[in-house]
């Protein structure tokens, strides 16, 4: 991933970022790392992980009711929103894997579950794989990518070549900048949310930067081996997905819950690709229930 492009700015277009008091930047890994924290410091810690060209603001709508109880740690991905490289990053999920382990080490995280939204709950199970904690983390997926992309023979050397083009992710900034391309894309989620979250994908999407760093994780994204993490899981995943979702199949979670033992598979009839966020008062409640009915939810706490 080169460090090359337009990047956002956290003072002028972070002014209205959601829960703009609770962010902070962090240094690791070959990263300014924006992060944003809420709830009580002692509480079980929520770590949450936004999919392939999202942001924090993802998580708007389900932070303050989840920092009752937990401390709740969301991040923006490498390359993504105003987590800025300051060298090239390795955007595979290995790498987007490290990176993640290197920042909660930095600031002293041992997150209790992770709650991952589509290539974000890959990056779940992946840390969560690694982890030699017997009692955790708990993994929440959300509409997760845990299969190669359909056509991915074709979608794979056509994501490398756009990213390895030179003026790929400016011409994409240029077009969303003109509103219809933005809005094309997010009509493609089959999800309904307000305008202020749509607003804020069109100002990610017009940020060269940030859509090189989506393209990027797009074409390093290698899922033919991930069968094994799903079986390596310590414990048993939740794994939440729209039947209507038509960007992530709900069969992605459906094989997952096979792969992974003891998993637990809830569908949801309507809600799209960006579930959490149209219907963030359901996924809330979900999400409260699965970590409700793990047994050492309270035991991991940092």
């Amino acid at each position: 991933m080169t460090t090359g492009g337009t990047w956002l700015d956290w003072d002028r277009d972070g002014q209205d970022w959601p829960h703009r008091s609770a962010s902070r930047f962090v240094e690791a890994a070959d990263l300014r790392w924006h992060i944003q924290e809420m709830g009580p410091e002692a509480a079980p810690p929520l770590l949450l992980l936004h999919g392939t060209g999202a942001a924090s603001h993802s998580w708007r709508h389900l932070m303050p009711g989840l920092a009752g109880a937990h401390r709740i740690i969301a991040l923006d991905l490498p390359c993504h929103g105003f987590s800025r490289p300051r060298r090239p990053v390795d955007l595979s999920l290995t790498g987007m894997t490290r990176s993640v382990q290197a920042l909660i080490t930095a600031i002293g995280l041992t997150p209790a579950a992770i709650i991952g939204h589509s290539a974000g709950a890959a990056i779940a199970i992946s840390l969560a794989a690694a982890s030699r904690r017997r009692t955790g983390p708990l993994v929440i997926a959300i509409n997760g990518a845990f299969l190669p992309i359909r056509g991915n023979r074709l979608f794979s050397p056509l994501a490398k070549a756009l990213f390895a083009a030179p003026f790929t992710a400016t011409m994409f900034s240029l077009a969303a900048r003109g509103g219809w391309f933005g809005d094309n894309l997010l009509s493609a989620t089959g999800s309904i949310i307000d305008d202020r979250g749509a607003d804020l994908y069109r100002r990610l999407l017009a940020t060269s930067g940030h859509v090189q760093g989506a393209l990027g994780m797009m074409a390093a994204w290698d899922l033919s081996r991930f069968d094994r993490l799903l079986a390596g899981l310590p414990v048993p995943p939740t794994l939440i997905a729209a039947k209507d979702d038509p960007m992530v199949p709900c069969r992605d979670s459906r094989h997952a819950a096979e792969r992974a033992r003891g998993a637990r598979l809830i569908l949801v009839d309507r809600g799209g690709h960006l579930l959490h966020e149209g219907r963030a008062d359901l996924v809330s409640g979900l999400v409260a229930d699965a970590i409700a009915a793990h047994p050492y939810s309270t035991v991991d706490a940092a």
